[in-house]
């Protein structure tokens, strides 16, 4: 019986245990699994004992995905999907404007492998047919982006890819399952930094990737050699937090909203980007493609506004380097999540010393309003 994305949260992938028929699925340790009595190898390294996937099972629905490989941190997933698809010689057409980490592991590593990266010129579908060669092999997009909150049309690029016979790559981590679904608009492999809304409460690292039952299994095959695989009490906090998951998003989703609203009308703030906001470049393109607009925004400060003075001034909204949890947060994109590519690239790429992102948390807006409000 098909069921709505809530219940799939709670229910899908589940396990009754079944000597005591206890609801929630026990965490199994195990690093020694007998082998004799089936033909299937569990092993942690392997990404297949139970908690990983049980994990895996429930994201893939989320997605409208058949299959899922959990990992230890989002990196591992996105840089063993991408060296599960790329080799010498091969090309990367990747968007402008992505998460600092993805765009640092491209230039040092995929390029170090002999990798051909290239980056579209702007965001439209007209940028990214430019960007294609005779090689292309993957295409790779986040949207929303970080710390921007710029948009891709991910149903035509993924029509894209389809047409000159690349696979298509989205970080879905700003977004989630709640708010995208990117799978089933056409993306092959959709990734996801699971340590964000996926963990939601700020207490693990894991990753994932899920796609049909054939790419994963490219993935498992590479991920098996590179051995970032994700250990059991964290697949099992993972799968009890991504019960929640739809509540947190609609909450969250609900403050950025409101608090984006506000911010545009403080004199302090020179710009806010968030799609759920009707002047947003892209809002119509947010309206067709998303379910909700997110927990996430960032803001511009007006000159002479010290960033860092204003974060230290905030006594309830915390200055953290993550994103997702159920407590709102900030920081300045240039010296956390971009803080590894040079100033020139981030000033290329509209990221100033003066923008905030934020991540709106489950509290009570009108708190978090007044915080920032005696910040400014």
């Amino acid at each position: 019986m098909p069921q709505h994305l809530a219940t799939r949260c709670v229910h899908a992938g589940s396990h009754t245990d079944v000597p005591t028929q206890g609801t929630v699925a026990p965490i199994q340790t195990s690093t020694a699994y007998g082998y004799l009595h089936t033909d299937e190898r569990h092993y942690p390294r392997y990404f297949n004992t139970p908690n990983q996937q049980r994990v895996a099972t429930k994201v893939a629905s989320l997605e409208g995905a058949e299959a899922g490989v959990l990992f230890a941190s989002g990196m591992a997933a996105i840089s063993t999907t991408l060296f599960a698809y790329l080799k010498p010689g091969d090309h990367v057409l990747m968007q402008t404007g992505l998460y600092g980490g993805t765009t640092a592991f491209a230039e040092h590593d995929l390029k170090a492998i002999g990798v051909n990266v290239s980056y579209t010129a702007g965001l439209s579908v007209l940028d990214f047919e430019a960007g294609f060669r005779q090689n292309t092999k993957v295409v790779y997009l986040e949207t929303p982006s970080n710390p921007l909150l710029n948009l891709v049309d991910i149903e035509a690029v993924a029509s894209l890819c389809r047409k000159h016979g690349a696979i298509s790559m989205i970080d879905n981590t700003f977004a989630s399952p709640i708010s995208q679904t990117p799978h089933l608009l056409g993306i092959d492999i959709v990734l996801h930094s699971a340590t964000k809304y996926l963990g939601g409460h700020s207490d693990i690292t894991a990753g994932i990737a899920v796609g049909s039952s054939a790419h994963m299994e490219q993935v498992l095959a590479k991920a098996r050699h590179l051995g970032g695989s994700c250990e059991a009490q964290t697949a099992a906090l993972l799968e009890r937090s991504i019960k929640t998951l739809a509540l947190r998003v609609r909450q969250q989703t609900e403050n950025a909203q409101a608090m984006a609203e506000w911010l545009e009308g403080r004199e302090e703030v020179a710009k806010v980007n968030y799609p759920g906001l009707t002047n947003h470049p892209q809002h119509e393109l947010a309206k067709r493609q998303m379910h909700g607009f997110g927990g996430m925004l960032s803001f511009e400060l007006t000159q002479g506004i010290d960033p860092v003075a204003f974060q230290q001034n905030l006594k309830l909204v915390a200055s953290a380097m993550s994103l997702g949890g159920v407590d709102t947060s900030v920081c300045s994109a240039y010296l956390t999540s971009h803080g590894s590519i040079s100033a020139e690239r981030r000033a290329a790429e509209g990221i100033s010393d003066q923008l905030i992102r934020m991540s709106l948390g489950i509290e009570d807006v009108r708190d978090l309003q007044k915080d920032v409000a005696q910040a400014f």
